[in-house]
């Protein structure tokens, strides 16, 4: 009964409040800016500041996409195992190969290619603010401001906005189609919504679940809702297999590949295994006893977008039986359940209304409650600060050797390239090694045997504190920061670099060796 309401168009107003776009509303807000703008505003420029800082939370948005964008220019790059074995699409790179062009012919030297895609994600992510605003306008205009406003202040909207993954991306494209295929929609928001739902796909095909509960939401009453759907979608996948055909791939051979890695062949258990509950334990971990807050308001929020709720729990439950986990998995669960949460703490602004007392400040103080819980929320656990300064130690390492005029070629000991930034922001056209414990062709060698026979090869040495004492005698400690769960440092020597010393240890040919 309650996805039937809710696609039957029941998200009506709970109040005698007009509606945003209303005669009466626009009359009101003559003359004034409208608050939808100022939320985008606000939103907007949380998320830039989100994006010009340089954490880097997983090195997926490295090297699935950005690295990939790169190589997509004509540059070098690392080419990782998952490209190799062919269990990525070119959607995502080629969509980001744009801005990345852009920046680094704005800033060159690696910058502007990295932080040109994260604004680019971290606009993209203002869609969730559009649809979390338009989802409450359905209810009533109070409705309307707590949800776009929780939309635009949550921590975790905000932390992960301006990341080129494939969760992030593929919400900002969900959220706004489960706005066009609800309520009553026509067959052109319909063939849109289906177009977004079929991006989305290609962007995170683990969001099919979900992708699948809104698609049968928008068809649960009205079967005819199919046809514009899945031509939407259809067109949409379509452009998506041109893409792979336009790299020489064939069209969506990536998903099979990928399926067969990770479920037939348990490549990602490499990575990983959690209990089906660490997602739980995840939100514990995060939220503290403040879920209290958000739970109950997801209770009361549940009647007003009870598809969006039941998107939200299909996605946490799907994503909770694989056995590889990480957070941003769940992502669009995470800024469903926000929006439903914003959606029921606007009850609650209308019914503190109903009291004389507390009228005038209803809305400032729930308003107060998101900003207030998001702020503290973000630094509070060990979890959340580890997230926000992963990365910036590499960021700053790199930045040092990008701009050293010296370096001749930069050598890895035994520091793994996912914890750096990208091959351009390290080193630029200088070659780069890896000289891995774990490589076949390494692991016979003694370490100050190899590096002596190596080193020739290169002047400057990325490596841990601790390994000091297998570095040449001439190689000296420079700078030193968080590189991963441990330090590492910049060892230089001065002098020329002869390439072909080390040879077989080119980054790329070693990857191949170790299959990473």
């Amino acid at each position: 009964m309650l996805l039937q309401k809710t696609i039957g168009g029941t998200m009506t107003s709970t109040s005698a409040e007009a509606a945003p776009g209303s005669a009466g509303m626009t009359g009101r807000a003559s003359g004034r800016v409208h608050p939808l703008f100022a939320l985008l505003l606000l939103a907007l420029v949380l998320r830039l500041a989100a994006a010009v800082w340089p954490n880097v939370i997983y090195p997926d948005e490295t090297y699935q996409y950005l690295e990939p964008a790169w190589r997509m220019l004509g540059h070098d790059g690392i080419l990782t195992w998952e490209w190799r074995d062919g269990i990525r699409g070119w959607f995502l790179p080629t969509l980001m190969a744009g801005p990345v062009a852009l920046g680094d012919a704005i800033a060159p030297a690696g910058a502007g290619a990295f932080l040109m895609p994260r604004l680019s994600a971290a606009c993209a992510s203002l869609s969730i603010v559009v649809g979390a605003w338009f989802l409450g306008a359905r209810i009533s205009r109070t409705h309307a401001v707590v949800a776009a406003f929780a939309a635009a202040v949550w921590f975790e909207l905000i932390m992960l906005a301006p990341h080129t993954l494939g969760e992030p991306l593929a919400t900002a494209l969900i959220v706004p189609a489960a706005l066009l295929v609800t309520d009553r929609p026509s067959p052109r928001r319909l063939a849109i919504g289906g177009a977004l739902l079929a991006f989305a796909f290609v962007c995170r095909f683990q969001f099919a679940p979900a992708i699948a509960v809104l698609a049968l939401g928008a068809c649960w009453t009205r079967w005819r809702n199919l046809v514009p759907l899945v031509a939407g979608g259809l067109a949409a996948l379509l452009i998506a297999a041109a893409i792979d055909l336009a790299h020489g791939s064939v069209p969506f051979a990536w998903l099979i590949a990928n399926i067969r890695e990770n479920l037939v062949h348990d490549r990602a258990i490499e990575f990983g295994v959690s209990p089906p509950s660490a997602y739980l334990i995840d939100f514990l971990t995060v939220w503290s006893v403040a879920i209290l807050l958000p739970l109950a308001a997801i209770w009361r929020g549940w009647r007003h977008a009870p598809l969006l709720a039941t998107a939200a729990l299909v996605n946490l439950v799907f994503h909770s039986l694989i056995a590889h986990k990480e957070y941003r998995f769940i992502f669009l669960s995470v800024v469903l359940l926000t929006i439903v949460a914003a959606l029921g703490s606007a009850d609650w602004v209308q019914w503190l209304r109903t009291k004389v007392a507390w009228r005038r400040w209803a809305l400032p103080i729930v308003l107060g409650g998101w900003a207030l819980l998001s702020v503290a929320l973000a630094g509070t656990s060990d979890e959340m600060r580890e997230y926000w300064t992963r990365g910036v130690g590499a960021a700053r390492l790199a930045a040092e050797l990008r701009s050293d005029p010296q370096m001749c070629g930069l050598a890895l000991y035994d520091v793994r390239f996912q914890q750096l930034p990208g091959r351009e922001r390290l080193v630029g056209p200088v070659p780069l090694y890896a000289l891995q414990s774990a490589d076949p062709l390494a692991e016979m060698i003694l370490p100050p045997m190899l590096l002596r026979a190596t080193k020739p090869a290169f002047n400057r040495i990325l490596a841990r504190p601790e390994a000091a004492g297998d570095l040449p005698a001439d190689f000296s400690r420079q700078s030193c920061a968080r590189v991963g769960f441990s330090d590492a440092c910049i060892y230089a020597r001065g002098g020329s670099c002869d390439a072909s010393a080390a040879a077989p240890f080119v980054i790329n040919d070693v990857l191949v060796r170790m299959g990473w």
